[in-house]
């Protein structure tokens, strides 16, 4: 029976148009699933059932918060003891492809931006999302928002918009179902990458020339030395650790997992925090472009794990064995559903 469910899962499009020989073969996948008595003309077929059994066991298995995964002796596995904290800088912006100081200025990805927040989104698809945090900026949303694409569950992230009290009347969701199908991302211009004043759009090959390699170095790499007009390190630090503090790492205290993805140098501020780098440490600190790190926060401290291998890596997905329960249902979901086209 449960081999004759799986057929069905796979190959529910083969069926045809054939209203009545898709009803006969549902209602063998209902007996084996022990809904026989529910009544089959209330169902829109063959998609409702499909879609209604597909959500609700992803929602099972991807909100480790309101649900328990099972171990393989049925006892339930709380994951609310850990929580992952997935850290992803954007993928290449157009200002990066031409080597310019970019800043807060506004640009998106390139086409390899783009790839690199989907390859991103590969490497975390299996890991558990309960909120995203991105910067005001778009090559920042821009990359969490492909990620997601990637990801097991296929939810749908939305922008929370709190600016005002119309945006959030005008933004409400008002089905239960889709909200609990959705991953929330919140912006916050405290995650926005190191304001650079008056070096914002120059090509960073010429400054050098202009000003002299060691000038430009003190104001891209020191900590406390400012370019004109523009943010030290220690200033970006400031803001986006206390926004951490208060907003993502409670976040992660109670049981939350959640995934960031903003700037070379905020996540450098944002890292010299988790890891207790010194001012000199973080300054020689580099950060990939699309390159998601782990961190798994237990008992009031935070792991690093490095980076989740990609789809088309050798490794053992075992960083805690939570996570990897988690992957395991996973792929004992791929068995029994059809593969995302």
């Amino acid at each position: 029976m449960a081999m004759g469910a799986s057929w069905m899962q796979r190959n529910i499009g083969d069926l045809g148009s054939n209203a009545k020989l898709k009803e006969h073969h549902f209602s063998l996948l209902f007996k084996c699933d022990g809904f026989h008595k529910a009544s089959l003309r209330r169902i829109n077929w063959p998609l409702q059932i499909s879609k209604n059994k597909m959500s609700t066991f992803c929602s099972s298995l991807c909100d480790p918060i309101t649900s328990t995964l099972q171990k393989k002796n049925n006892e339930p596995l709380s994951m609310a003891n850990e929580s992952t904290l997935i850290i992803i800088r954007h993928g290449e912006s157009m200002w990066n492809e031409k080597n310019l100081f970019t800043g807060c200025v506004d640009v998106p990805l390139t086409r390899k931006g783009v790839e690199e927040a989907i390859e991103a989104g590969k490497r975390i698809s299996t890991m558990p999302f309960d909120i995203v945090y991105t910067s005001a900026l778009v090559r920042s949303q821009m990359t969490a928002m492909l990620a997601l694409t990637q990801h097991c569950c296929q939810k749908v992230p939305i922008i929370i918009r709190n600016e005002n009290e119309e945006a959030k009347i005008w933004s409400q969701i008002y089905s239960q179902d889709t909200k609990n199908q959705s991953i929330p991302v919140v912006k916050a211009w405290q995650l926005n990458e190191r304001m650079y004043g008056d070096l914002q759009g120059l090509n960073k090959q010429e400054t050098a020339e202009i000003f002299g390699k060691e000038q430009v170095y003190k104001w891209r790499r020191t900590y406390e030395v400012r370019p004109p007009n523009g943010e030290s390190l220690e200033m970006c630090l400031q803001r986006a650790v206390a926004f951490f503090k208060d907003n993502i790492e409670p976040q992660l205290m109670a049981g939350k997992h959640v995934m960031v993805v903003a700037h070379a140098n905020s996540l450098r501020s944002i890292i010299m925090y988790l890891d207790n780098l010194t001012p000199q440490e973080v300054i020689n600190l580099e950060l990939s472009t699309g390159v998601p790190m782990l961190y798994i926060y237990k008992d009031g401290k935070f792991i690093r794990r490095g980076s989740p291998a990609g789809p088309n890596e050798a490794g053992v997905y075992a960083y805690t064995s939570n996570l990897a329960v988690y992957k395991e249902k996973y792929d004992e979901m791929l068995q029994v559903t059809p593969k995302r086209r």
